[in-house]
This record gives structure tokens, sequence and C-alpha cells, in this order.
């Protein structure tokens, strides 16, 4: 297979749209702080200092600049072939025989690196939204040694009520271990146990009785003196952790949770919807590239003006459209799958009729 050598022509593109690109993508998150700052900084430092509020702020620039890349993208198709239109650039590298197509490389080059970037920076996000939101005053910060009377929700259905627990001594006070069961085949427990105690890689419950519960009309019961459970294996620092919502879980934690709902006999299909908008939104970045290129091209009828605010529009009903999909995939009128793609794939058929119907 022979690669390509990136010509003089190749980089400049990729240079006019990597500017534009990091230009959006790095200005929109700090104007999205700056308005929501004039309206909430005065409720913020009511409960923190202007410090730690400033620190708040700087923890939500990964959720707006995945937010920003999709628009920064198609910004950068826009301006980049719109220039070089109104510079006669495009119509000089035709004459050089150069298409047209063959000039969207560098930037559909470029936009696979964005999608990787706005995969990346997903992930990041719950964490970091979770850490400004503490910073804000919004959330209370936990104490990083003890927790008391919490609930701590596991994978494979479980979830662990815990009176006390000491990370520092590996100690927990009171702790029930429930598992909602669907049938002999995946049957329901319940653990109570006065104490445990962390041993190096598991937790050894004292004192108590287990309830195994293969039918709900059907439960046994055993006591002990101890009981080592192998499904509860999460260390007293995890423990110390808040439950999350799937909002604040990454792709691999949500998967995990998705199984626990549906081996509990939950229906799973807003999370599947979820899980699969955090990769088919980072491709969404891409797919404008194709669509917003050749829409630049409008702007040798009705000016760069026209052409720019076409594109903007386009960004909003990409936005709409994914929203909508959502509802319609929770719902259950389309599968969770499909309707995470049903933008794309639209976005992307649009683009290859506009490409195809573009002078090259």
């Amino acid at each position: 297979m022979m690669i390509r050598i990136p010509t003089l022509l190749d980089r400049y593109i990729a240079r006019q749209f990597t500017a534009i690109l990091l230009l959006v993508t790095l200005g929109a998150p700090i104007l999205f702080i700056v308005i929501d700052a004039t309206d909430s900084l005065g409720k913020y430092l009511g409960r923190v200092s202007l410090g730690q509020a400033a620190l708040g702020y700087l923890f939500q620039i990964p959720y707006y600049a995945v937010l920003s890349l999709p628009i920064g993208a198609l910004c950068g198709a826009v301006f980049t072939i719109s220039t070089m239109t109104r510079h006669a650039e495009i119509t000089a590298a035709k004459a050089s025989g150069i298409s047209f197509r063959r000039m969207l490389i560098p930037m559909l080059a470029v936009g696979i690196l964005t999608a990787v970037a706005a995969l990346v920076l997903g992930e990041l996000v719950p964490a970091a939204s979770r850490r400004s939101a503490e910073l804000l005053g919004e959330r209370a910060i936990r104490s990083r040694i003890t927790r008391t009377q919490f609930v701590y929700r596991a994978d494979g259905g479980r979830a662990y009520t815990i009176r006390r627990l000491d990370a520092r001594t590996g100690e927990i006070r009171s702790i029930v271990i429930e598992r909602e069961g669907t049938g002999p085949e995946y049957p329901g427990y319940e653990v109570a146990a006065d104490r445990a105690r962390w041993h190096g890689s598991e937790w050894r419950l004292a004192k108590g009785v287990l309830h195994y519960i293969p039918e709900p009309d059907l439960v046994a019961a055993f006591r002990f003196d101890t009981l080592v459970q192998r499904q509860f294996h999460e260390r007293p620092d995890e423990l110390l952790a808040e439950p999350k919502e799937p909002e604040e879980m990454g792709y691999a934690e949500l998967g995990r949770f998705i199984d626990s709902v549906r081996r509990s006999g939950g229906d799973p299909r807003k999370l599947v919807v979820r899980r699969m908008f955090k990769i088919a939104y980072p491709v969404a970045c891409l797919i404008i590239i194709v669509f917003g290129a050749p829409l630049a091209t409008t702007s040798q009828r009705g000016g760069m003006t026209y052409g720019v605010a076409v594109a903007l529009a386009t960004v909003m009903a990409y936005l709409i459209l994914f929203r909508v999909a959502e509802g319609l995939g929770a719902g259950g009128v389309l599968p969770p799958v499909a309707a995470a793609w049903v933008p794309n794939a639209l976005f992307l058929t649009a683009g290859i009729v506009l490409l195809l119907r573009t002078r090259t």
C-alpha cells in the first residue's frame, strides 16, 4: 500500500483548519464560563472563596471543550473553504488538477484526531464535573477517612447499606449486602453482619446472617461467625466515594452498570443510548466536516456570512436531533444503538449528497 506524502497544499489546509478549530474550542469554553460566572458567581461567593470558585470553573473546561469540538470542526471547515473560495485558491487548485474532494483529506485527518480528543475528554468530564460541583459548594465534600449512614451501589445489582466506615483502619460497623434476584438462575440474597474488616484483598464479615432467596416466596437463612463474600471486594477508599449517577460514569463504568441493571431485571435502554452517545458525539466531529465543507461553497452565491449562518444553524439542528434521538431510544421507539447513531447517519448522508453535487 502506497503512503501519500502530504503536499504543501495539504499542510496549508490543515494549518488553516486547525487554527480555527483550536480558536473555537479554546475560546468557546471561556465564553461559556464567563456567561455562567456573570449569572452565578455572586451565589457561589456566598459559600466559597474566590480562589475556590475559580478552580471550580477551571474543572468545567473539559465539559465545555467536548461541547465545543463539533462546533470548532464545523467552523474550521466552513471558514477554511470559504476563505479559499474567496481568494480563488479553490479555483487555482482545481486548475492544477486537484479536486475539491482531495482537498478535504487534510481536514478529515485533523478531524480524526479531533474525534479521538473528544473521546478522551469525554472520559474526563464525569470526574471533573463532580470536582467542580464540590469546589463551587453544590456538592458536599466527603471525608477522606470516614463515612456514615450511606448506601453504596455496586456491580451485579448489589447494594451495601453501611452504618459506619473507617477507611483508615479498614473497619465497618453494621453492614447489609442486598442483591435482588430474578429467579433460581439468578437468586437474590441478603447478608447482614455486625461488622467487617478489610484483610489485604477481601472483607471478612463477622457475626451475621445470610438470607438466600431463590424465589420471592422461598427464603433460607444461615447464621455465621465469619463470612467472606467474594463479590464484596471494593477497597475501603472506594467505599468512601459517593454512589454515582449514570451521567457521572465513564464509558466502561457505565457498561458495567448497564450489565448489573440488565441482570437484575431492569430496563437499561436509556443507559445504553447514553453510553452509545459517548462514541457517537465525538464521531460527529468527523462527519460534520463532510457536511460543512461543501456547504461552505454556497458563499459563492450568498456570501460568506450566508454560508457561516447556515453552518452554525446546522450545529444547532445536530444537537437538537441528538436530544430527540435520545428520547426516542429511551422510550423504545428506536433501538438504543440505532437511536444514538441516527443523527450521524442522517448528516453523513446529507454531507455525501452535498459533496457529490459540488463541482470538483
